[in-house]
């Protein structure tokens, strides 16, 4: 299904200055300067505060003319976990280990971000079919950039993107 479509498909909702679900997007009283609208999806995994912040600075801005307002930072699409690569909550390999995200990393990647296909590295030997053809692709790009790095980097045997090249087998 195309992005449009998906897009239309959702359920917009409009959001009031104080943070809550107003009703359907579309329906403001004030045509000349209406609500902040939102996926009710995203609506309902905000907090009442960023809800709020971004309905008043769509407000504000409005006032003043502008007819398209971007959103706060933390109503933006983001990537959603911390970058760590020590402890439990490791979501990154260190560089040593071959840099790249780790398999809790993915999960929490996608959960953040859903409708992501992001996946892990395909390590095995000699893969077969989809898992094959993802990693000729992942070789061919990321020997573009390496050959489009820095000489430090290209002849650093333990720069992330030799580590991640030999982790990928390539």
């Amino acid at each position: 299904m195309g992005k449009l479509k998906e897009w239309v498909r959702q359920d917009w909702v409009r959001i009031g200055t104080d943070g809550k679900i107003k009703g359907k997007c579309g329906t403001s009283k004030n045509k000349k300067n209406p609500d902040r609208c939102l996926p009710r999806a995203k609506a309902e995994r905000l907090s009442k505060r960023a809800l709020a912040a971004t309905a008043r600075k769509k407000k504000k801005e409005g006032a003043l003319g502008k007819q398209f307002v971007k959103n706060t930072k933390a109503v933006s699409p983001k990537m959603g976990i911390r970058k760590t690569t020590k402890g439990k909550e490791a979501n990154f390999r260190p560089t040593k280990k071959g840099a790249g995200m780790t398999e809790k990393g993915v999960r929490a990647y996608r959960k953040a971000n859903p409708g992501s296909k992001l996946k892990t590295a395909v390590t095995e030997k000699s893969p077969t079919g989809k898992r094959a053809t993802r990693r000729k692709s992942y070789c061919a790009r990321s020997l573009g950039q390496l050959k489009r790095s820095s000489a430090k980097t290209r002849n650093n045997p333990n720069s992330r993107i030799r580590q991640a090249r030999r982790r990928w087998r390539c």
